[in-house]
């Protein structure tokens, strides 16, 4: 009994919490998703321009231990950022790799970080941007891979308290990689993996900092040629993701003992198919995502749309 009422005590707790901005934090910063696929394959020397499109849907917060603490179907949350990110890679070696810088500058009309049920975005604005100033990238017969570093510069719009915010407020660090692997010589069949690990400083005008996050995007797919000359290649599979807070939340607004029982886990499934023209270097792709499972944060699905193009 004893057990029950303490918590259940933990439970009310938690549940004030989520809708204070003092726990706004239910995601990290990178959108997942948008690097399941041919996550280890860096692009040709020269400049490249992709664009990602997510939107985001979310009727349900789950709590703790995975139930159902708030279903809203008619009053969620969504959220659409429109990512622009322009890459240049060099054609000489560092490490027997390619060298490349890349930028991204997202416009969102909320904050995926901040996400809370029954909140809308207050219009669209340019969100936090992404610098990743060192990107290394491999490749051998049977596998692509690529490391890189970058951090978040907190431009978009954010204030404490405010409903408008598309920004998250903190400076963000993140060190990833990306593998490709493939399961026949013809590399028609693949495997691939993309991991990313961020650090966040403290809020501006809290003393909050958010628990660091491991992202996890991963995808099987298949190259099915639409035309005899390698052309025009269709590249269909299953793709997923997973977002995990590893750390707690700290500053003044926290119980240490609630701040470690409530790390958010987010896990999704769904399917993803390219159109690619080799000739052309131009890509183009979809993806669906179903989330199932999460934990002390929001739960829908997502819909993103990408094309990039190699000059």
């Amino acid at each position: 009994m004893i057990k029950q009422v303490f918590g259940s005590l933990i439970l009310f707790a938690f549940v004030g919490l989520i809708s204070s901005d003092a726990f706004g934090q239910v995601r990290g910063q990178y959108t997942p998703g948008m690097t399941a696929t041919n996550s280890g394959t860096m692009a040709d020397p020269g400049f490249t321009y992709a664009n990602f499109l997510q939107y985001y849907s979310f009727s349900k917060f789950r709590g703790p231990d995975g139930a159902t603490i708030t279903a809203a179907p008619g009053s969620g949350f969504s959220l659409l950022v429109d990512h622009n990110i322009v890459q240049w890679v060099s054609e000489k070696k560092f490490l027997g790799g390619n060298f490349a810088v890349a930028a991204d500058i997202p416009i969102a009309n909320s904050s995926l970080s901040l996400a809370a049920l029954g909140v809308s975005g207050g219009g669209a604005g340019i969100a936090d941007l992404y610098i990743q100033p060192v990107t290394l990238g491999w490749k051998t017969k049977r596998m692509d891979a690529q490391v890189a570093y970058g951090f978040v510069i907190p431009v978009g719009r954010y204030s404490d308290g405010a409903s408008d915010n598309v920004g998250t407020g903190y400076w963000g660090h993140q060190i990833s990689s990306g593998q490709t692997f493939y399961l026949t010589k013809n590399k028609a069949t693949a495997v691939s993996a993309y991991e990313n690990y961020e650090f966040h400083s403290k809020q501006r005008d809290t003393d909050i900092r958010p628990g660091q996050t491991f992202n996890l995007d991963y995808s099987v797919t298949q190259l099915v040629p639409l035309k005899k000359d390698m052309s025009s290649i269709l590249q269909v599979g299953f793709v997923g993701y997973e977002q995990i807070q590893t750390t707690d939340n700290t500053g003044a607004v926290f119980d240490p003992d609630i701040a470690s029982r409530t790390h958010y886990r987010v896990n999704a499934a769904g399917f993803a198919t390219n159109l690619i023209l080799p000739a052309k270097k131009v890509l183009l792709g979809f993806k669906y995502y179903k989330e199932f499972g999460n934990r002390s944060t929001v739960e829908g699905y997502s819909v993103q749309f990408n094309g990039a193009i190699t000059f």
